[in-house]
């Protein structure tokens, strides 16, 4: 659940997803700077290099397979044997560096991608996991819904694709130079004879090539115009397919439970038949873009022979110098058809990149987005100890009403170091708003919270995270194991009630489905002794636990001695075992409202 949906009657995250549209210009920008700075750099910067190498010898390797057709041609035309068979022997020596050439530039082309994929995932993981971002992404609307497409998915598709089209164009563009001059002294004194006039249009092969090619971008430009928006669609609602999987195959249980599995596969046909329509609609824009790349593609087989064949039929070249013209033409024209080939790739690079860019600028965003309406003033305070001062909670987050609002009974609260506290109220207040306000992930409201500078505070939700780890780093977590000798990891275990666990420590599981409730609470009790912080806010975590595991973390507790514990909930086990300081919460009413019985 959201943050912004925590209290009572608050309606969900607006979808602000459109406010992160951005310019392609601006698209590209945020991406090059984020190369720029990436740890893999100087690595594609130098796959790059040699990548442009490989090309430039692989377009002198096809200009001088273009320039044997003269003599091949020519001896198939003459019937000369011996110098078909040694131009065969050529032929065999530009084909091998050719084929070395295209297994060079492959190789090249992946290890390319897989940097550029590196480089991308690490700045989009690191730029997500940095501060509290991602937990005000995850209430920034549907911007902030399932990362994982944007950090897996996307980030793969936008490092694979930039890396094949900006080859290709690299590639085309390098053949477009080198075969437009030869294409044009072929051409350049071709000559037309109509009637008792002779026309001679210099670089007339040239021209036609433009001429081809423009026409056919021109029709995939209009064929296929919708692909950008039709790509971004489906990933959207491919993501969204995805994680209801993923969160129904979670939950198994508790859906067999309550018998709900029809509900479920309701809910997730829905979302197979919304991939299915968007995938329907692709089918449907890639199959009118191929009657043009199809259709042009299939022509260029005769176009050239057909746009040569006056001047051939005429007498001006030979067989040779005519399929020298039509294999230079060939070149041309498949250089600037390279948009026409690639509209498709063009149209999903350009979703990718704008669902990319986008997720990484809100990301940046978050650090300059301040919280509106009535703001709490959090403090750090120098001398240890945790101060709550004329604190009142919003129950919306933004509002700057405090009729329905939340407060300390006693005004405020000061926990030093070793003392024990526990914040209390009436069964209908939300305690929990409170815990998150002392966290920082509520801000709406007025007053002040002063917190102890660094990491000196732990908070314990009611709800904990256990990573797929190894046992000892999920024991360890947020730091490292190494940061902990092994006797103190377990004799943690062992003041915890956890010694049956002491053999699998290196064992990696997901330990949320392995151990039950109560003993995921005593592993998180036992990362506390390990932590040993200045401080521990309690989220009601004994509420609904048996009264032996309550007691043996209140044994937990004891242990951690001048450790200061401030308790929000209700809890009998913690205050007879405590006797801690008590503190209301109670609900601010508007004047007219009627008293409570």
């Amino acid at each position: 659940m959201k943050i912004a949906e925590l209290a009572d009657g608050q309606a969900p995250a607006p979808d602000v997803s459109s406010a992160y549209e951005l310019p392609f210009i601006r698209q590209i920008a945020i991406m090059i700077g984020a190369f720029w700075r990436s740890g893999v750099r100087n690595r594609v910067l130098a796959q790059a290099f040699a990548l442009l190498s490989v090309i430039l010898a692989t377009a002198y390797a096809q200009i001088t397979l273009n320039e044997w057709n003269v003599p091949f041609y020519n001896a198939i035309e003459q019937r000369d044997v011996g110098e078909f068979l040694r131009q065969l022997q050529i032929f065999a020596g530009i084909a091998g560096s050719l084929l070395l050439l295209n297994v060079c530039q492959t190789w090249l082309n992946q290890m390319a991608a897989l940097s550029m994929r590196e480089g991308l995932t690490n700045d989009l993981v690191e730029t997500w996991l940095k501060g509290r971002r991602a937990l005000r992404l995850a209430a920034s609307g549907t911007i902030g819904v399932n990362p994982d497409q944007r950090l897996h998915e996307d980030a793969r598709n936008l490092s694979e694709i930039t890396t094949s089209l900006s080859i290709g164009l690299v590639q085309s563009s390098i053949l477009l130079g080198s075969f437009i001059g030869v294409l044009w002294a072929l051409s350049s004194d071709f000559a037309f004879v109509i009637g008792s006039r002779t026309v001679v249009i210099p670089g007339y092969m040239v021209w036609a090539a433009f001429i081809y090619a423009g026409l056919a971008s021109m029709l995939s430009r209009v064929v296929g115009h919708r692909l950008v928006g039709l790509n971004a669609e489906r990933y959207s609602r491919e993501a969204d397919l995805r994680f209801l999987l993923m969160r129904t195959n979670e939950n198994l249980t508790a859906i067999s439970l309550a018998r709900g599995e029809q509900r479920e596969r309701k809910r997730i046909l829905e979302r197979i038949g919304a991939v299915l329509a968007v995938t329907r609609q692709l089918v449907t824009a890639n199959t009118n873009l191929t009657w043009v790349s199809a259709g042009f593609g299939w022509l260029s087989q005769v176009a050239p022979i057909i746009i040569a064949a006056p001047v051939y039929f005429s007498g001006n070249i030979t067989f040779g110098g005519l399929m020298m013209a039509v294999g230079a033409f060939n070149q041309v024209n498949l250089a600037l058809r390279w948009y026409v080939t690639n509209f498709g790739q063009i149209a999903d690079w350009r979703a990718t990149l704008g669902r990319v860019s986008a997720f990484r600028s809100a990301l940046q965003d978050m650090d300059r987005k301040t919280a509106s309406g009535a703001v709490i003033d959090y403090r750090a305070e120098a001398d240890e100890t945790i101060r709550i001062e004329n604190l009142t909670l919003c129950l919306r987050a933004g509002a700057e009403h405090f009729e329905n609002g939340l407060r300390l009974r006693e005004g405020g609260l000061s926990v030093r170091r070793g003392e024990r506290v526990m914040v209390n109220g009436d069964p209908g207040v939300n305690r929990h708003l409170l815990f998150e306000a002392l966290a920082g992930n509520w801000p709406w409201g007025r007053g002040t919270i002063g917190l102890p500078p660094g990491e000196g505070v732990l908070f314990m939700p009611q709800t904990g995270y256990l990573a797929g780890a190894s046992l000892q780093e999920v024991l360890t977590y947020p730091l490292a194991p190494e940061a902990f000798s092994r006797e103190n990891m377990l004799a943690a275990l062992d003041r915890a009630g956890l010694a049956r666990l002491k053999p699998i420590l290196d064992t990696t599981a997901r330990w949320d489905k392995v151990l039950d409730f109560d003993d995921q609470m005593k592993l998180r009790f036992a990362n506390a002794l390990l932590l040993k912080p200045d401080f521990i806010v309690i989220d009601d975590l004994f509420d609904g636990l048996e009264q032996d595991a309550q007691a043996s973390l209140a044994g937990i507790v004891e242990e951690l001695g001048n450790t200061g514990i401030l308790y929000v909930g209700r809890s009998q086990a913690f205050a007879e075992a405590f006797s801690p300081r008590i503190v209301h919460l109670e609900q601010i009413r508007p004047p007219d409202a009627a008293s409570p019985l």
